[in-house]
């Protein structure tokens, strides 16, 4: 019985066994996992799915927001970044700088995310402009807008920096708006990762409910 407080429980956190019974045909399932069991990070609507499908499935309702993040000095919080991402349903996410990133904190989601690479501020703000995709820079710099009060456009992009250096000043030159998050300790800044976490979730919150 799903309990009405919360309509979408996951039953099946640690996986699945081998299909119980007769195995389904559909073209979107897996023969190896039906046979072997699967024991992914995946919601239960696509336990024994095949990889593809569930990309495929995912484009169908992915949301019209793009993430982008800065990545001059390797940063380590993009594996968790996509990783939400990937839970919200964003379109794509966007890596400005460095190409190699550590993939470990998306915990495999990245295979389910797409994640294109631009080489710089110029390329990817190009790209943005090519898209018709407003640019809306997260950091607490002079000017910004607090989140509590922004209206995020249901199309754009949200722009991250690293962690401890923040946005660029081109990024912040190239953003349509500079939204900050409300804080209310004595650090001045919080994670990259959780920080794009709490924008995405904003976006969710204006435009999904």
């Amino acid at each position: 019985m799903t309990d009405a407080s919360n309509p979408t429980p996951e039953l099946t956190t640690y996986g699945v066994g081998p299909w119980p019974g007769e195995l389904p045909t559909e073209t979107y399932y897996d023969p190896e996992l039906l046979e072997r069991g699967d024991t992914r990070n995946v919601i239960d609507r696509y336990r024994y799915w095949n990889m593809a499908a569930i990309v495929a499935d995912l484009d169908e309702h992915r949301h019209p927001f793009h993430v982008a993040i800065e990545n001059w000095q390797h940063d380590m919080n993009i594996g968790s970044i996509v990783r939400s991402a990937n839970a919200f349903a964003a379109d794509t996410v966007h890596i400005i700088g460095r190409k190699r990133w550590n993939k470990r904190g998306a915990m495999v989601t990245d295979r389910y995310q797409h994640v294109l690479h631009h080489p710089d501020v110029a390329a990817f703000v190009a790209w943005a402009e090519s898209e018709s995709l407003p640019i809306i820079a997260i950091d607490n710099v002079p000017g910004s807008v607090i989140i509590e009060t922004f209206e995020f456009p249901e199309r754009c992009v949200l722009l991250f920096g690293q962690e401890g250096p923040g946005l660029s000043e081109a990024a912040i030159e190239a953003a349509d708006a500079v939204v900050e998050i409300s804080q209310f300790g004595s650090t001045r800044s919080i994670n990259a990762s959780a920080a794009a976490a709490v924008t995405m979730h904003a976006w969710v919150m204006q435009h999904h409910f």
